[in-house]
């Protein structure tokens, strides 16, 4: 539709009834947004219209009554913000991502791109900063702290102190990402210290990963200046944080769940809690983002305006991530839901653009694009084919008449947690105690496979396998025989990267051509084969609801107890390796 004369003035009705008023002049638009405004600083909503300008809210007028507000007036509030997510979890590009995020109602990510990182380097955190400014979607880049996140895998970069205080200092990096290595924080191990000053001389915030620390140790973390943590799963963990000042990030991501367990801290301390999803796969993201945790929160009773404050309001605070919270001035970025108690988005505007509008006909790809990004796929992959004699182990002691004293030490996967178990199980009772071998395959170079047991994923006739693989992502496979663990592994290598599952019926795999962890592909696409896998591998006997994102942690060694990585069996309790075989008299 051509552009009316300078001056001219339209308005329409739409489908939901709000009045929407466009003024040319001078070349700007004006737009506005007829309804419920929501105040939530003032913990009250009001009748009125939000008048914006070129993008920038210029005037939010109060009406005296609600008389002049249309039936069905939507609830207009500031937008939601994804206070801890690794976008490359979704496999998909931060273009791709945020197609789907202002569905639902999100329009920022504090994101920390250390996935890709930990593959490419400098030149995978350019990419997604690239990418990522083809849309209006707002993404608040952290720098990664730990590449690799320690010295216990291989990564295909690092990262140091120096290089450190170079990046940070850039105006595209809002934040220093999770540090991971909290033993090195702790124990002030300089090349950890070094990379928290920079960001403390840059005067950028510190964002923190300390699984289940506390007391003394957890109070000297937070000292170094580390001010947030979305690692916790108890409410004890929480409360500790938030006494010491730090901020408490509550996540619900497709493996780690730890909302129904510590929503309770959003109501005891609002002003010191935010929301995450940290690493959502693409069929969860399609299904919900932000917005179904602010639903679940006000259904289990807690205050509407304490849920808001967590999911709009506190991460644009702590981060200043630019977004606003629509007042006079800010970037015109809000959404509209229907009422504050089903909270179903509606429409999202970035930027004075209608980016979503459910009754329209959803995303607005127009009005969220700057412009196409380039096809790239960058990746680093340089691992070959493996047989089954690469994954062979032998345990002393097995071809003993009673090996009862031979055992060997098993990680115990969970569902719905990124925290594994231990044990030590005699060789004997492998079979019947469903341990099956776990293989870590350095994607790098020419480099032999690491080996040890799993348990909890009780895989039959089948195997799974994938270089999406926290946080170095080599390759990482469990299976029922060492014949599909194989076949699964060299289907990954043949494509350069995807997941994988094996069983009699063939090999099916999903590629992942970016940097071997995600694709390029639309979200729907990519959420259709994902669903396949993971229903296949289901099939297998897996009971775990997200076997692929379980799998991928099975491989990080600062999450505890036990991981394989690369380089070997790992007691992450005490930071170092430990032998398969746990004891033979």
């Amino acid at each position: 539709m051509a552009s009316p004369d300078a001056g001219m003035e339209y308005g329409r009705f739409t489908e939901r009834g709000e009045f929407t008023i466009f003024v040319w002049k001078l070349g700007f638009m004006e737009t506005s947004f007829t309804g419920h405004i929501v105040d939530i600083a003032g913990k009250r909503t009001y009748p009125g219209t939000i008048i914006c300008r070129d993008g920038i809210i210029v005037d939010i007028v109060e009406f005296r009554d609600s008389a002049g507000l249309p039936e069905g007036a939507l609830h207009y509030l500031p937008g939601l913000t994804d206070a801890h997510v690794h976008i490359e979890s979704s496999m998909m590009t931060p273009v791709n991502f945020a197609k789907v995020a202002v569905t639902h109602g999100v329009v920022g990510a504090v994101s920390d791109p250390h996935e890709i990182v930990n593959v490419l380097g400098r030149e995978g955190l350019d990419f997604m900063v690239r990418n990522a400014r083809c849309t209006r979607f707002n993404v608040c880049w952290g720098l990664p702290s730990c590449v690799p996140s320690s010295h216990l895998e291989s990564a295909g970069a690092e990262i140091g102190a120096a290089e450190t205080a170079e990046l940070i200092r850039r105006d595209d990096i809002s934040y220093l990402s999770e540090m991971m290595n909290y033993p090195g924080v702790i124990g002030r191990d300089a090349e950890v210290t070094g990379k928290i000053a920079a960001a403390k001389e840059a005067g950028k915030p510190v964002d923190g990963h300390a699984p289940g620390l506390l007391g003394e140790d957890l109070a000297k973390y937070v000292s170094a200046g580390i001010s947030t943590d979305h690692e916790c799963t108890t409410l004890e963990e929480a409360r500790q944080r938030i006494a010491l000042g730090m901020k408490v990030i509550v996540r619900e991501g497709s493996a780690a769940r730890n909302f129904g367990a510590l929503a309770k801290i959003v109501s005891e301390a609002p002003e010191m809690t935010m929301l995450c999803s940290d690493d959502r796969h693409p069929d969860d993201l399609v299904a919900g983002h932000i917005d179904t945790l602010v639903r679940h929160g006000i259904a289990m009773g807690i205050p509407v305006w304490d849920m808001l404050k967590a999911a709009a309001v506190n991460p644009v605070l702590h981060y200043r991530t630019g977004s606003g919270l629509m007042q006079t001035g800010d970037r015109a970025t809000f959404i509209a839901v229907d009422n504050l108690k089903d909270f179903n988005v509606r429409q999202t505007v970035m930027d004075g653009h209608v980016v979503y509008d459910a009754a329209g006909g959803g995303l607005v790809e127009s009005g969220l694009m700057l412009q196409e990004p380039h096809a790239e796929t960058p990746n680093r992959f340089k691992a070959g084919r493996i047989s089954e004699g690469d994954i062979a182990l032998t345990l002393p002691g097995t071809d003993l008449p009673s090996p009862e004293s031979t055992k060997v030490k098993a990680i115990v996967a969970y569902d719905g947690e990124l925290l594994t178990g231990k044990e030590e199980i005699p060789v004997r009772e492998l079979q019947e105690r469903q341990a099956q071998k776990i293989v870590v395959y350095n994607r790098y170079g020419r480099k032999e496979p690491q080996v040890g047991y799993i348990r909890g994923f009780s895989l039959e006739n089948g195997a799974i396998a994938s270089s999406v693989a926290h946080d170095s992502h080599n390759i990482v496979a469990t299976g029922s025989s060492d014949a599909e663990i194989v076949r699964a592994i060299n289907a990954i290598v043949d494509a350069k990267g995807g997941i994988a599952v094996s069983d009699s019926s063939g090999v099916d795999i999903l590629p992942l051509p970016i940097a071997g962890i995600m694709s390029d592909r639309t979200a729907g696409e990519i959420s259709a084969r994902y669903r396949e896998l993971d229903r296949r591998a289901k099939q297998l006997g897996c009971r775990f609801r997200a076997p692929f994102i379980t799998l991928s942690f099975m491989a990080l060694p600062v999450i505890p107890s036990l991981k394989l990585t690369d380089k070997g069996l790992v007691d992450v309790d005490a930071f170092g390796f430990t032998e398969v075989l746990s004891r033979q008299d």
